[in-house]
């Protein structure tokens, strides 16, 4: 009976342990719960308020000064003219446009080209060591990259092509092509790999030869997730600010040629803000330039993302 009488408040004991040890474990998992709630709401709060912080700064802008038609068709951005103040942003778009498909026709080949290579034909410590110097290439402060574009670039520019200035689209295209191919790359390897193995096994089944399956399986079965590697690129590389500002030659003009200097959108909301006064006309056209860069960006992302949501139910 005595032993009866010790071994009750003993197990009492570790019911009481055993229900506090629960009720951490519950404290926890709500705890780690909220954490990740708050990390994966707080992007869309950043999203929002950057929205709402731009579209407040220019919205007197677009209200009482803002011409549609010649922001969209002139090419005459004279902000700070006393006599006739233009905002023109024409030859700022089709500048921004100019370097960024410029960059897509090197970044592309080149990103496709590496995702094919690491993800159907290397293997073991080769395919780990080239995924590491794409990602260390992604890590390259765009600053370095304006830095080779206006050091180097420009001084082989100018040898090769026989050219005034080599700071000009073909310069900035080339950089931020390079700058754009490592999110690209790791994109569309993603997206090869997501194909099923069945896949390969059956085409060579038939007889097909390893190019045959990457070009007329794997590619069309991943297209959808190779349209969605391109289109984050083309954001990357429109919203690309400190290369594009350096390697352009930051000259507002509608090119001719792939030689000819231009400004880019992000280059000329840098270049100039900073000189700017608060809440003068050309402050609100900067910001009014910010507010067309993100909804243009917005628009590319959001479609890469409904592409991608296409694979995902397919």
């Amino acid at each position: 009976m005595a032993d009866q009488k010790q071994e009750q408040p003993m197990q009492a004991a570790t019911s009481i342990d055993a229900i506090d040890k629960r009720n951490l474990d519950w404290f926890l998992d709500k705890g780690v719960q909220v954490l990740i709630f708050i990390g994966g709401i707080s992007a869309i709060i950043f999203v929002l308020g950057i929205f709402v912080f731009i579209t407040k700064e220019g919205f007197d802008f677009v209200l009482s000064r803002f011409d549609l038609a010649e922001f969209f068709t002139s090419p005459n951005w004279r902000p700070t003219s006393s006599a006739n103040p233009t905002y023109g942003a024409l030859a700022l778009i089709v500048g921004t446009a100019s370097v960024t498909g410029t960059a897509m026709i090197v970044a592309i080949p080149f990103s496709l080209g590496a995702a094919i290579y690491i993800g159907e034909f290397a293997t073991g410590k080769t395919r780990e060591a080239l995924k590491i110097l794409v990602e260390l290439l992604a890590a390259i402060p765009s600053v370095v990259w304006g830095f080779i574009g206006l050091s180097i670039m420009n001084a082989l520019i100018i040898d090769l092509f026989n050219v005034p200035i080599g700071l000009n689209i073909f310069n900035a295209g080339v950089i931020l092509g390079l700058m754009a191919a490592p999110i690209m790359t790791t994109i569309a390897e993603d997206a090869l790999k997501a194909v099923p193995d069945e896949y390969r096994a059956a085409a060579e089944a038939m007889g097909a030869t390893r190019w045959q399956v990457i070009r007329k399986v794997v590619l069309p079965a991943a297209k959808n997730g190779l349209v969605a590697a391109v289109l984050l690129g083309v954001g990357r590389g429109f919203g690309e600010t400190m290369a594009v500002l350096m390697a352009t030659g930051h000259s507002v003009q509608i090119p001719d040629s792939i030689f000819d200097s231009v400004r880019a959108l992000t280059a000329t909301i840098a270049a100039e803000l900073g000189e700017t006064a608060v809440g003068s006309d050309h402050y609100g056209a900067l910001f009014t330039l910010g507010i067309f860069l993100f909804i243009v960006t917005f628009l590319i992302n959001l479609t890469a993302d409904l592409v991608v949501r296409g694979i995902k139910k397919k």
